[in-house]
């Protein structure tokens, strides 16, 4: 049996899209507790109307809100499947339903002026169906859009109404909504009954141009009927639908988010407007904006809530545009669907370029090589117009929005192009924006995801592989070209992004990118062990599931900046500071202000040690400019250096801004102005053989086996070669480069040791052993060679790969790891810092002294795996509450990870919540670790961050610190 709901059309009794606006007429929340009666199947009872009906013994739903996330049903995470038989336009007999209602009463001002009374919903996921009073009012798909219904002739005459919606969770409009991300049902956005008034403002279409050579606006504002345009800052008392041109006018940008304060006024209704004066164009292949090309440093931000799914809070809203802008992020994809529109007002003041997308998704075809595609099947013409309309009418009015996007991965066709179309008639001032179709028949950039390096810099120099189509061709290759997704942010990464970046700014062509993606989706749950977690696929028993591919964002589910956001920040500063010779190279990235809102301070440090600092004259420097700075003069004065000298310049605000205090850091740059001495050769002290055990300084050491019994007075559980490391979700590789399967195959995970000899000599101890997996001839030879050096233990480790053919693939890691006492509580050290480093991450790190907990070096990614190292590390201090404990130093650099818990427990855990301290403090000292990559959905790391096997030696000092 078919229903309603089952069927290409878009609407039923709704009003024309139009803008969403504030205005002075009433309107109602009707957000809050509504009653809520939930079933398996869409085949509800007929009752729900029924003014009448005894709803007291239902439940309560919050609204906005998703009834998964209340307590009915349970959310589930595919990426691209979709998780009901594929028959369009059909869905399951078992299609979840929810029954919502509440009562209301229209408040005075509804009934003055004898208006009508218009109903609006934001977002119901997927279809549904509203009564207001016992009367149908109208039935709506198109779950991130909103849509309208004339109640008035529906409202009976009692004080109070009833307002009754069922809502299905799946719906024909469901194959068009296959996005990555939880499936997740109910009225999740705001419901509100509005008076529209006889002669109100009945929508408003702002276009505001900017002529950049004269600095010139022009505006107009059109609306169905005759209303009057007021913006007193420009002295405009116009009528609606008129040209007017302002002889100067301050731009809007994402730098300078100037907005005029407006209205459009009526007999019945004044609304208010914020308009931003901005002019849209590709100029000879580039990407611009009034006149200047722009780059776009951006993220792809799914709407999501760790509580309350897509149901998400202005507070949550505004948290998420000040981190962007705090991180230097000047751009927003909305993947992959209209956001809330408060957001994009935010987006206005704040400033923040936006790519608005439209909801529209039909990833799941691809795995049927798009037989029946939406995108290419006429029936689905006015659905996906419809979509295209809403979203266009609601939201353009936004200064931010720049380039409209069709929608995403949902192939090409007919559909699509018409929808390119139409917005294109509608608004021209803008460009618009569609990556699945790299021919470029309809769109006005070229876009692509996840290109690799290589594909971009032939992309950047217009040399990428030709279209079959000479015309085509011509065409694509005159478009600017942006990564609308690449660095897939998906637990320990990206990598690579200091390489993206600077392919980015090698031409104009490259409009810039956004990164994959703003935010972990994981939901607050509690396990099976009853602890807190953030679940992601198949935590809530889902037969169908993507597991932690939800997980892949740049902050965490908790909003936290991720160390992957804290290098994307230090990557694409505006404010850019780098070494070049004995000097740092200053650059102004931004595409139109010059610096005077920056301010610079300048230290000086030895061996991590402040010893001189002070400010610096901010240069006069216009958008893409760059100058060598000077040392300061105090620099100069400095006596000899003690030890390694740093020279470090930090760019930050002068003064306050609506998104961060002063003093807010902008970027950040070093140089090395004197280097470590060599440290001179220690001479070696004879072993000591005291019973059964050998004595090399602070080491005791098994005399039959070579093994370390304790360090510095620590007893020492293990130490061994290590090559395994928790594996990345980049290291997965599960739609990119596989590195982990390979790695499990040689059995880098399961090492056993093997000691060949022990040889004492009057300068050292010399163990030989072996390291390899059971049941292969792969494996390690290694010689761990120990040397009394007067208080201290120096141990130099030889490691050779003993492969027949040698590896085809990089080892994860190469170093050893010892398992020492739990009282060991803190990790001073001098290197890179304060967060983690891997070969190709860690942009947000400097060389200096910090200090962490052990509890504090620890990253929570959802999905536990290798986290935690610090780079470039000279010395290292592991020490106590009382102070004691041991410190290691290196010749000349190491990688050092601390731990409560073993990399094999790190590796065995699902979720972070499921780590529980084991009693021991695991100490990792890596001379390499491979590059991270961004292989989780995309390339994986560069070759010169790959870690080949071969040769090795590392030398370590040891010493006992009381």
């Amino acid at each position: 049996m078919s229903h309603w709901f089952e069927d290409f059309t878009p609407a039923r009794g709704n009003l024309p899209a139009r803008a969403w606006v504030r205005s002075d007429v009433p309107t109602l929340s009707l957000n809050g507790g509504w009653r809520f009666r939930y079933a398996e199947r869409a085949d509800t009872p007929a009752d729900l109307a029924d003014p009448a009906l005894d709803d007291a013994a239902w439940d309560e739903i919050t609204v906005p809100g998703h009834w998964q996330l209340q307590g009915w049903g349970e959310p589930a995470y595919t990426n691209i499947v979709y998780p009901f038989p594929v028959e369009p336009p059909f869905v399951p007999d078992e299609n979840p339903t929810g029954d919502h209602r509440r009562t209301f009463v229209l408040p005075d001002g509804f009934t003055a002026g004898d208006p009508r009374v218009v109903l609006r919903f934001e977002g119901v996921d997927s279809a549904f169906t509203a009564w207001v009073d016992g009367t149908e009012v109208g039935r709506s798909v198109g779950s991130r859009l909103p849509v309208e219904f004339d109640v008035t002739d529906a409202l009976a005459g009692t004080d109070e109404h009833v307002l009754a919606v069922r809502v299905h969770q799946w719906s024909a409009a469901s194959y068009v909504e296959d996005q990555d991300m939880w499936w997740l049902s109910g009225i999740f956005r705001d419901v509100t009954l509005l008076a529209r008034p006889l002669d109100g403002v009945e929508d408003v279409f702002v276009h505001a141009g900017y002529d950049h050579t004269t600095g010139a606006g022009t505006l107009r504002v059109d609306t169905p009927s005759p209303a009057r345009l007021l913006v007193p800052e420009l002295g405009v008392d116009v009528a609606t639908n008129e040209d007017v041109t302002l002889e100067r006018v301050e731009p809007w940008s994402a730098e300078v988010p100037r907005l005029y304060a407006a209205e459009v006024v009526s007999a019945g209704e004044r609304v208010r407007l914020r308009i931003g004066f901005r002019t849209v164009a590709v100029l000879d292949g580039v990407f611009t904006v009034n006149g200047a090309p722009v780059k776009l440093r951006g993220v792809n931000r799914h709407e999501v809530s760790a509580d309350r799914g897509r149901a998400v809070t202005k507070a949550e809203m505004l948290a998420d545009v000040l981190l962007m802008k705090q991180h230097n992020v000047n751009a927003v994809r909305t993947s992959h669907y209209p956001p809330h529109p408060a957001f994009l007002d935010l987006c206005d003041e704040h400033g923040l370029w936006v790519v608005d997308e439209c909801d529209l998704e039909t990833h799941g075809f691809w795995l049927l090589d798009w037989r029946d595609n939406p995108s290419d099947d006429p029936r689905w013409r006015e659905a996906l117009l419809d979509r295209m309309r809403r979203t266009v009418e609601r939201d353009k009015n936004h200064a931010s929005v720049v380039l409209w996007s069709l929608g995403n991965e949902s192939g090409t066709g007919q559909n699509l192009a018409a929808m390119s179309a139409w917005t294109k008639d509608r608004d021209p001032s803008r460009l618009v924006h569609y990556e699945h179709d790299w021919a470029v028949p309809y769109a006005d950039v070229y876009s692509r995801m996840y290109a690799s390096h290589a594909e971009v810099a032939d992309i950047a120099t217009r040399s990428e592989e030709a279209l079959p189509d000479a015309e085509a061709d011509a065409r694509r290759r005159a478009m600017p070209f942006v990564q609308c997704e690449y660095a897939h942010a998906m637990g320990n990464g990206p990598g690579g992004l200091v390489e993206y970046q600077d392919l980015f700014e090698s031409s104009e062509r490259c409009m810039g990118g956004f990164v994959w993606e703003w935010i972990d989706h994981g939901l607050r749950q509690q396990g099976p062990d009853g602890r807190e977690r953030f679940a992601y696929g198949g935590d809530f028993g889902e037969p169908l599931h993507d597991g932690a591919f939800v997980a892949d964002g740049l902050v965490f589910p908790d909003r936290t900046p991720s160390p992957g956001l804290l290098d994307y920040a230090a990557v694409i500063a505006q404010v850019r500071l780098r070494p070049e010779g004995t000097r740092l190279r200053l650059t102004n990235h931004y595409d139109v202000v010059d610096l005077a809102h920056v301010r610079l301070r300048w230290s000086v440090a030895d061996e991590g040690i402040e010893v001189a600092h002070g400010d610096l004259p901010t240069p006069d420097l216009a958008p893409r400019a760059s100058v060598l700075l000077d040392l300061p003069a105090e620099v100069l004065q400095l006596p000899p250096a003690v030890g390694e000298r740093w020279f470090t310049v930090v760019a930050e605000l002068a003064e306050e801004t609506g998104w961060a205090p002063a003093g807010h850091v902008l970027g950040r740059g070093q140089v090395q102005l004197v280097e470590a001495a060599l440290p001179k050769t220690p001479v070696a002290i004879a072993p000591v053989r005291r019973g059964p055990d050998l004595l090399v300084g602070p080491a005791v050491l098994d005399a039959r086996t070579g093994t370390l019994r304790a360090l510095g007075g620590l007893p020492v559980e293990t130490l061994e070669l290590s090559v395994w490391r928790a594996p990345t979700d980049n290291d997965r590789g599960e739609h990119g480069e596989p590195l982990e399967p390979t790695w499990r195959t040689l059995g880098l995970h399961r090492l056993r040791h093997r000691t060949g000899s022990v040889a004492v000599s009057e300068r050292d101890v010399v163990v030989t052993g072996r390291s390899a997996p059971a049941g292969t001839d792969t494996g390690f030879a290694t010689t761990w060679r120990w040397s009394d050096v007067g208080g201290a233990v120096r141990l130099e480790v030889d490691v050779t790969p003993e492969t027949p053919g040698g590896l085809s693939v990089p080892l994860p890691r190469l170093g050893i790891r010892l398992a020492l006492p739990r009282t060991l509580r803190r990790l001073d050290w001098f290197g890179r810092g304060p967060g983690e480093a891997y070969p190709d991450t860690g942009s947000a790190t400097w060389t200096g002294r910090f200090s962490r907990s052990v509890e504090e070096l620890q990253t929570p990614y959802v999905r536990p795996q290798e986290n935690g190292q610090r780079a470039d590390v000279r010395w290292a201090v592991l020490t106590a509450a009382d102070g004691s404990g041991l410190r290691v130093r290196a010749e000349p650099t190491i990688g050092v990870t601390v731990r409560p818990w073993s990399t094999e427990t790190l590796d065995a855990a699902t979720h972070t919540s499921a780590l529980d301290d084991e009693g021991r403090i695991w100490l990792h000292l890596d001379q390499a670790q491979q590059g991270i990559g961004t292989g989780s959905c995309g390339p994986g790391a560069l070759p010169a961050y790959r870690l080949q096997a071969q040769p090795t030696r590392f030398v370590l000092t040891f010493e006992p610190v009381v």
